[in-house]
Formats: C-alpha cells, sequence, structure tokens
C-alpha cells in the first residue's frame, strides 16, 4: 500500500491526471474518468496504477523471454525519453517518422537498413576514398537520411513481439500494423482516444512532458528486471552445463583408469607365461626350460623328467631306455 500511495503521489504531481477538455473526449474512455474539472476531463489515478502494473508485468515476461519490445513515440515532447529507455534496454525504437509497412513489409525495410550499413562500412574503411567527393557527399548525406528514421532498428532481425505506443492516436498507422500482425500492444492512452484498441490500455496524459516521463521510466525499469531475470537463469544454466560436463570427464577419466589396469594386469600375465615360456633345447633333446611350456629336462630326452614342465598342466613319461 506504501509503494502504491507514494507511486500515486509521483503520478499526481507529474499531471498524469489531466485529460483533454470535455468536446473532445471518446466515450469509450468514461470508465477511466474520475470526474469533470473546469471542462476538462480528470483520469482515475487508481486505474492508472492498475493499468500501469499489468503492462509491467507483461513486458517483463516478453523481456524475459527474449524477445523485443519496439517503443514508438513521434510525438516531440516524448522523442527523447522514450530514446533514452529503448537505448538502456537495448530496444529498437522509432521517434522520426513510421514508414508505411515497416512491419507489414519488414523485408522491404531490412534492405533499406542493409543499404544503410553497406554505406557506413564504406565511409569507415575508406573503401570512399577513390570516388570523387561530390559521390562521397552525395552518399553521405543518404546514409544520414535513412539513419535519421532508421537508425532505430538498425538492429532489429526480426519483427518485435510487442510495441509500447504514446499517443494511439498519432500512432494509428503503427497499431493498425501492430494489430493486422498480432503484436501485443501497449499504450498510454487520453481521454480523447479508444482504449479498447490497444492490448493493455494505461489512461494517462499524453501530452505532458512529466507524465510520459514517469509512465516510461516505471516501465522501462520492469523490462530491465525482466532482462536481469533472464541473464541470471542463463548463468545458471551455463553453470550446471560446466557441472554435467566435469562429472562427466571425470567419469571418462575414472573409466579410462579401469580400462588401463585390466590391459596391465592382462599384460602381466601374458607376460609371465611368455618368460616362462621361453622355448630351450634342454639337455635331453626335444624342446624344454626351466618352466617352460613342454618341460625343464626336455621333452623326450634321455633324461627328461616330465612332458610338461613344472610349469606345465599334464606329465608324460620318458621312453628313453638307460
Amino acid at each position: 500500500m506504501e509503494d502504491n500511495k507514494t507511486l500515486h503521489q509521483q503520478l499526481l504531481e507529474a499531471g498524469v491526471h489531466f485529460g483533454h477538455l470535455k468536446k473532445k473526449w471518446n466515450p469509450k474512455m468514461l470508465p477511466y474518468i474520475f470526474a469533470e474539472k473546469n471542462g476538462i476531463h480528470i483520469i482515475d489515478l487508481n486505474k492508472t496504477i492498475e493499468g500501469l502494473d499489468e503492462a509491467a508485468a507483461a513486458l517483463k515476461s516478453i523481456a524475459k523471454s527474449g524477445k523485443k519490445i519496439m517503443f514508438v513515440a513521434t510525438k516531440k515532447q516524448a522523442k527523447e525519453i522514450v530514446v533514452d529507455a529503448a537505448v538502456k534496454t537495448n530496444m529498437p525504437y522509432v521517434t522520426e517518422r513510421w514508414l508505411g509497412g515497416m512491419l507489414t513489409n519488414f523485408s522491404t525495410i531490412r534492405k533499406s537498413v542493409k543499404k544503410m550499413l553497406s554505406i557506413e562500412k564504406m565511409l569507415q574503411d575508406g573503401t570512399m576514398d577513390s570516388v570523387t567527393k561530390k559521390e562521397r557527399l552525395t552518399l553521405t548525406r543518404s546514409k544520414n537520411k535513412m539513419e535519421k528514421v532508421l537508425g532505430g532498428i538498425a538492429q532489429m532481425g526480426r519483427i518485435p513481439a510487442a510495441l509500447f505506443m504514446v499517443d494511439i492516436s498519432h500512432e494509428h498507422i503503427a497499431l493498425a500494423e501492430a494489430k493486422r500482425l498480432g503484436i501485443s500492444t501497449f499504450a498510454m492512452v487520453d481521454t480523447n482516444s479508444d482504449p479498447t484498441k490497444v492490448d493493455f490500455a494505461i489512461p494517462a496524459n499524453d501530452d505532458a512532458t512529466k507524465s510520459i516521463a514517469i509512465i516510461t521510466q516505471y516501465l522501462t525499469a520492469a523490462i530491465l528486471e525482466g532482462l536481469q531475470e533472464r541473464a541470471q537463469v542463463k548463468e545458471n544454466e551455463d553453470e550446471n552445463a560446466d557441472e554435467t560436463s566435469e562429472r562427466m570427464r571425470g567419469l571418462e577419466i575414472t573409466e579410462e583408469d579401469g580400462d588401463g589396469g585390466r590391459r596391465s594386469g592382462r599384460g602381466r600375465g601374458r607376460g609371465a607365461g611368455a618368460g616362462a615360456g621361453e622355448p630351450g633345447r634342454g639337455p635331453g633333446g626335444g624342446r624344454g626350460s626351466a618352466g617352460g611350456s613342454r618341460g625343464a629336462g626336455g621333452g623326450r630326452g634321455p633324461g627328461g623328467g616330465s612332458g610338461r614342465g613344472p610349469g606345465g598342466g599334464s606329465s608324460r613319461p620318458s621312453t628313453a631306455k638307460h
């Protein structure tokens, strides 16, 4: 409750509650109007806080999922505020002029953006040094013109998941394109606008700089929270992946040690058998060696004692005659 009271007081001081003249009102804004004073409608700040909290929660969720939110505000008093918010959250923005088809014909807009980026690269790496001064000046002017309109969406590789607008009556083209593509819409809605046209309407004064600033900053803080939570989740996932890889590495090392032990055991066994079975010809002829595979005293000689030596399995008596 204390946070709500503090926010309520801030909204009141910023003039968020001031609407348009009664004669300019939209009847669909009736649920959000608190009273009328001196021919001016007064917006219910409790409704403003409700809409602000809902919009902030939704934007936070979108930012946490890694999707983009486009800021749109071509009104003079909102441009700088929106640019600062978009840069702070690393989101695309449009503050100069909304080009028709910026969303519905996004592939063509991307071609213009690529052209702008290629000219900028040519000017920076010295490729344009070989052309005439007039050609270089023409390209520079062309780049500046495109950058003014497209600079805010230069890094936007795909259509955004949501649009935040200031004054939907002023940004009706952007709103129409977003609705056509099924993009979620968030907007500050004054008493002269239709709040049913947007998914998340924030009833507020969309003409005063302070009012625009406080609403935009509140939503920007929510987006930043979502981005921080996303970064934390990714960090935890990376840590878990590292731990898993270390465990797998340890298991592989253990298995290699076990295989090595088994191999060395087999080697020792074979080595012992081979050493004991070195053939030789004993005094009694035949084949034999001390502990050999066919007896120490020779296999078939006059002095042979056994057929398969001490290490052998069975023995055969010698057939020699004394």
